[in-house]
């Protein structure tokens, strides 16, 4: 319960993006800019800071990968299910880069 905590302000960066960011979608260039940019972008950066504050967990990524679900039945078609697979390897890989940088400046 305690890392889940620990990732709550993380994952609502995230949630945020994901539920938020699609309702200022216009038209598919843009939809596509966020998917493919954006979204991810934002997935790293969040997931790196949390790298540099806490301990590797591999339940982040997880937990990122199954917050994006409920956006694809909301905002996107079926096509978009990938992007649950990817914005997980975006979480992971920003929070082991993270958990890296925050154990070589100790």
């Amino acid at each position: 319960m305690k890392k889940l905590k620990d990732m709550l302000p993380f994952l609502l960066i995230i949630l945020g993006t994901f539920y938020l960011l699609p309702m200022l979608i216009q038209d598919t260039g843009t939809g596509m800019m966020a998917l493919l940019i954006i979204i991810p972008l934002i997935c790293f950066i969040s997931s790196l800071i949390y790298g540099l504050k806490k301990p590797f967990s591999i339940f982040y990524p997880i937990i990122v990968g199954v917050l994006f679900v409920p956006s694809i039945l909301i905002f996107y078609n079926s096509s978009a299910w990938v992007y649950i697979i990817g914005y997980g390897i975006v979480a992971l890989i920003g929070s082991f880069i993270g958990v890296c940088i925050s154990k070589e400046m100790k």
